[in-house]
């Protein structure tokens, strides 16, 4: 996207924006095959869409993705419906906003986590702020990442990302299974693999998967924090035999201390997904020195500003990120999309076609992937054209709030 790219350097953009309405619309969508992680397994992707209404009848969209149980994190689909109904919509419904930080300030005053919640409102308005200017979301985060002082290497990008693929734990169990999909994906395309594994499904998961690929083929393992240090060591250091490029989260969900010691023990690099829910926890990585990998998932940060100054870090502190997903629908999966295929995103994203999680043609927004694994971003304005029918199949509206000067 050099033209665009080229364009942000002279854009004047109006980020003020006046909030009217919000509906929540929540989804259902069944996946193609269940997706299992160490911490459970879920059957569809139950999501919450937000919907807002600004100014001259505009129409933005963000997504509010945890799963339906808190196997992932604490929050959970009805937690987030709560927190958005009762604490965080009647902030925002009615009152103008000058910049993407005040909405940031006004969410997060006197409300303690619940990340997931304010990613859903929150990436809505940058939905709106983008569609207003009659710009991409792209083009807007590098428009907000220029603000950040981010250095120009860094706000670089191409008009696609590569996709990698996460390979969840089969529901039997089989490890002939495991080997079928990472042939099958490879053969697809994708340019990279992460399986999933846990306590019990790790070596031997990991050689399953390893048997498959070239050795030379970008591979990883993603624990979802299932291992502890004491317990698990051996195990943990005997993965450094597979060549991967790091082993993703493998230990508590909160813990950096655990992972610094670890990463005395073991060669292979660690990199942090859960443990990384804000730009003040990633200021704390970089002085502790205990990961130079990141995993950036705009839904566990609480929405893009914060996965920006994650990346504004990282691009200062000499540290390899890379886009991560729930995964959400296309509404959601756009924002990652966007962001990922900026220069300082060194691996391929999680990002995938919408094929693989939920079949053709069923996703919200369709994410298509050529047969090179490059998945290309849409360029506007804002998050792209909505699949409506599949909005209605799929959705339903279960709440709505309006100012009384709608």
């Amino acid at each position: 996207m050099k033209n665009k790219y080229n364009r942000v350097r002279t854009l004047r953009i109006d980020e003020s924006f006046t909030v009217k309405g919000v509906k929540i619309v929540e989804i259902n969508i069944p996946y193609a095959i269940p997706f299992q992680i160490s911490g459970g397994i879920s059957y569809s992707r139950k999501s919450l869409i937000v919907e807002v209404i600004g100014e001259e009848g505009i129409t933005a969209y963000g997504e509010s993705a945890p799963f339906e149980a808190p196997f992932y994190s604490s929050e959970t689909i009805s937690s987030a419906k709560a927190m958005l109904i009762e604490w965080l919509l009647p902030r925002v419904v009615g009152r103008k906003f000058g910049s993407i930080e005040e909405l940031n300030r006004v969410l997060s005053d006197g409300i303690r986590g619940n990340n997931f919640a304010r990613a859903g409102i929150e990436t809505a308005c940058w939905d709106l702020v983008a569609k207003k200017n009659g710009i991409s979301l792209k083009e807007l985060i590098i428009y907000k990442l220029k603000q950040m002082d981010t250095s120009e290497e860094y706000l670089k990008s191409k008009d696609y990302i590569l996709s990698g693929v996460s390979v969840g734990i089969p529901e039997d169990n089989n490890y002939d299974t495991l080997a079928q999909w990472v042939e099958n994906y490879v053969k697809e395309g994708y340019r990279r693999v992460k399986i999933k594994i846990k306590p019990g499904w790790d070596l031997k998961a990991i050689e399953t998967a390893r048997s498959v690929l070239d050795q030379d083929f970008p591979f990883w393992v993603d624990a979802n924090a299932s291992f502890d240090l004491h317990k698990h060591l051996n195990v943990l250091k005997q993965m450094d035999s597979f060549n991967c490029l790091f082993l993703e989260q493998p230990l508590h969900h909160d813990d950096l201390l655990d992972h610094y010691m670890l990463s005395k023990e073991i060669k292979t690099p660690l990199c942090f997904d859960e443990s990384l829910k804000s730009d003040r926890i990633a200021n704390q990585v970089v002085s502790l020195g205990v990961s130079k990998i990141w995993n950036i998932k705009i839904q566990r940060v609480g929405g893009l500003l914060e996965a920006l100054k994650i990346y504004s870090l990282a691009s200062k502190n000499d540290v390899a990120v890379w886009g991560g997903t729930m995964p959400e629908s296309g509404i959601g999966a756009v924002s990652i999309l966007s962001l990922a295929s900026l220069s300082g995103f060194k691996y391929p994203a999680d990002v995938e076609a919408s094929s693989r999680w939920y079949g053709p043609g069923h996703d919200l927004i369709e994410i298509n992937m050529d047969s090179q694994g490059r998945i290309y971003v849409p360029d506007g304005p804002g998050i792209g054209e909505i699949n409506m029918d599949n909005y209605h199949k799929f959705g339903k509206t279960i709440y709505e709030i309006w100012s009384e000067t709608a």
